[in-house]
């Protein structure tokens, strides 16, 4: 029991430390292409900053469970050696995981904007207004929980290499953090050209968090292309500022 619990510990401060770095990182770039972006937002940041901590140890606990297991027991799919699968698993592996993240984040955020659960738990990350770099993580203890329980589920049935599974774990850290920092860190002719019509990228969130009831996608856009609720781009003009009508409009549901 002790050995779990230290895992768990671990694999918070591991979580813990690799959101303050890609955070604060990004944080810093912010300052330093878009200058007073975040002027004024001190609370707010300080906020974001205590909820995702809350939220490195909802994650880091299953994920410590699952690590444990997976030295101690051989639990999970994961794997180290690369002739262990075809190396054709590997890339296939990686988008494995991101488009199941992707889907069951879609349909949970859905179901996070329906009155009651918003209420009670997505409020906290739509206090955000505007998002900043602090904020990817920004979310209550019910909600980190929907979060915290799909990459440790899916070691159990796909298959995937530590190396693969590393590059997921990025691609999710670097996508939670510059989707919501409120400018796009991405080159335009990305962001508006035929791969951006398919990516989340900080414009497209950025209008989910002005309006609410669209563009809930995670990494891509299928989900919200294929259920009409796919807007297009937002306009970091306003940055989210609106607490108005509008904001007590989207805690009122999708459907």
């Amino acid at each position: 029991m002790l050995a779990i619990i230290l895992s768990a510990l671990a694999m918070t401060l591991i979580v813990g430390v690799r959101y303050l770095l890609a955070s604060g990182a990004f944080a810093l770039v912010t300052r330093r292409v878009r200058p007073g972006l975040y002027g004024g937002l001190g609370p707010q940041m300080r906020r974001e900053i205590m909820w995702s901590l809350a939220s490195a140890a909802i994650y880091g606990v299953p994920a410590g469970v699952v690590a444990w297991g997976w030295q101690n027991h051989g639990w999970t799919l994961i794997y180290t050696d690369v002739a262990a699968y075809p190396l054709w698993v590997i890339p296939a592996s990686v988008f494995a995981y991101l488009f199941a993240h992707d889907t069951w984040f879609y349909w949970t955020h859905r179901w996070l904007h329906r009155p009651g659960p918003f209420r009670v738990a997505h409020a906290v990350h739509h206090a955000s207004r505007p998002p900043t770099a602090w904020a990817a993580m920004s979310f209550h203890p019910w909600e980190a929980l929907t979060g915290a329980v799909v990459i440790p589920s899916l070691v159990f049935a796909i298959p995937i290499h530590v190396g693969a599974l590393a590059v997921v774990l990025t691609v999710m850290t670097v996508m939670g953090v510059t989707n919501h920092m409120g400018w796009d860190a991405f080159p335009q002719r990305l962001v508006h050209g035929t791969s951006g019509s398919w990516l989340i990228t900080a414009s497209h969130h950025q209008r989910h968090h002005a309006e609410y009831r669209c563009n809930y996608g995670l990494y891509f856009r299928f989900w919200d292309r294929l259920c009409g609720t796919d807007k297009g781009l937002g306009s970091f003009d306003d940055a989210g500022r609106r607490v108005d009508g509008a904001g007590r409009r989207g805690a009122a549901g999708v459907d």
